[in-house]
């Protein structure tokens, strides 16, 4: 309250602004999963783990906790493979796992919590996303250490890929208002598969997944090119299961919400793909440069929560701006520190002089992590003060005594899946 008191007073700056938060009121939720995984197998486990869970625990709470899950493994990674190459030791593999399995399951039953406890807002949508955000880089990194993919290419389009996914699935719910997950997506059967990888890691090590095909699954290898590795097939596979899960669904259905409102699809479409695309183009023109660091002293880690760290700020806007029924978001002032340095890595490609040293490099990417970490900071303060503000409650606690006067729930829920957050809320 104090910071947004501060910044309007000296600086006229409002935010989230009242207008904004006034659109609170006429929030819904709504989630589509048509996993049959989900419905036949997890959201029966859903419905038994939200048991275990004390009534007095908030729901953002749970969302929290989950996360510290995927924070702690990311430690692991830094102190155990900062490399990303070498093999750890084993037990490091099934925590992974376990780390992630907990994870999603504290993201799929906070939603239960929320309805079971009457706290179902806007904010809780928001924050769960938000996570789910900044979980899509811990991911990425955890999968390059299981796989043993080192710094390189392959270890930089599985960052990208997971990134490019994420807001592409943000974007189609910011359009469209539903949160849609298909047959096969990547919170239901991309994080069962990723956990099965975790676990073999774990069994017979990183170093397994870089067997030849040939020596290892023969009948199978003719299918593949020559000296082609089980790594390699998983990340062609992160790619395939991109195209067709995610980017070609999701950018019809935001063509189809466009022709059935009348709305142009083609501005949409730059709305949606141009700073995704400039973003994760300017990261791999980073990331490959043959000048950069970030390969050949191995600092990708540093570059990923960097980068995730922004890009969860791009997610995060647009779904402030799906929440509050705002222009989508202008995203220009997130992609513009990894385009910077994406142009200043290659100036001797352009100009034949190298304008950063080794040093500089490395000094400018801590700078912008702490940067982007602060700004995000700053960000999410403002707008979950304003959120608790303007509905009556608080973040990380229940309150005793709920003000009915101030908000209700609303009819109409989705049939739960588990996959439904914490959402059907309206003020009055």
């Amino acid at each position: 309250m104090a910071l947004q008191q501060f910044l309007k007073q000296k600086f006229d700056i409002e935010f989230p602004t009242q207008e904004q938060l006034e659109n609170l009121r006429y929030y819904k939720y709504a989630a589509i999963d048509k996993s049959y995984v989900t419905k036949y197998i997890l959201s029966h486990y859903w419905n038994w783990a939200i048991t275990l869970f004390p009534m007095w625990i908030a729901p953002n709470l749970i969302t929290l906790i989950g996360l510290g899950f995927m924070m702690s493994n990311v430690l692991l990674v830094l102190y155990y493979v900062p490399d990303l190459g070498t093999e750890a030791p084993n037990w490091i593999y099934f925590s992974f796992a376990a780390g992630l399995w907990l994870y999603s399951t504290f993201d799929n039953v906070d939603g239960k919590q929320a309805r079971r406890t009457g706290t179902s807002s806007p904010l809780g949508e928001l924050f769960d996303h938000g996570c789910d955000a900044l979980n899509t880089t811990f991911v990425a990194i955890l999968q390059c250490a299981a796989l043993g993919l080192g710094h390189t290419g392959n270890a930089a389009t599985v960052l990208i890929i997971c990134v490019a996914g994420f807001y592409l699935s943000t974007a189609e719910e910011y359009y469209t208002k539903v949160l849609y997950l298909g047959y096969v997506n990547g919170p239901t059967e991309g994080i069962l598969l990723s956990c099965l990888a975790f676990i073999w890691s774990g069994l017979f090590g990183a170093s397994s997944w870089h067997v030849p095909l040939t020596q290892g699954v023969p009948w199978i290898a003719w299918l593949f090119p020559d000296r082609t590795t089980a790594s390699d097939v998983f990340v062609w596979s992160l790619v395939i299961f991109f195209i067709f899960t995610i980017c070609i669904p999701c950018l019809y259905s935001i063509y189809t919400v466009c022709r059935d409102k009348d709305l142009d699809y083609m501005h949409a479409f730059m709305n949606v793909t141009f700073p995704i695309l400039v973003f994760t183009l300017a990261e791999y023109c980073w990331v490959m440069s043959p000048t950069s660091i970030l390969l050949k002293e191995k600092h990708l880690c540093l570059f990923a929560l960097t980068a995730g760290t922004l890009f969860g700020l791009m997610a995060s806007s647009i779904i402030l701006a799906h929440l509050t029924r705002s222009p989508y978001p202008n995203l220009a002032s997130m992609v513009a520190p990894v385009v910077v340095m994406a142009i200043l890595v290659n100036t001797d490609m352009f100009f034949g002089t190298r304008v950063l040293s080794s040093d500089a490099e490395y000094g400018l990417l801590w700078l912008t992590f702490i940067a982007a970490c602060i700004y995000y900071g700053i960000w999410a303060k403002l707008v979950i003060d304003g959120f608790c503000r303007f509905l009556g409650i608080r973040c990380l606690v229940i309150r005793r005594q709920k003000h009915t006067d101030q908000h209700v729930n609303t009819e109409g829920k989705k049939k739960d899946t588990g996959k439904a957050k914490k959402g059907t809320y309206a003020t009055v």
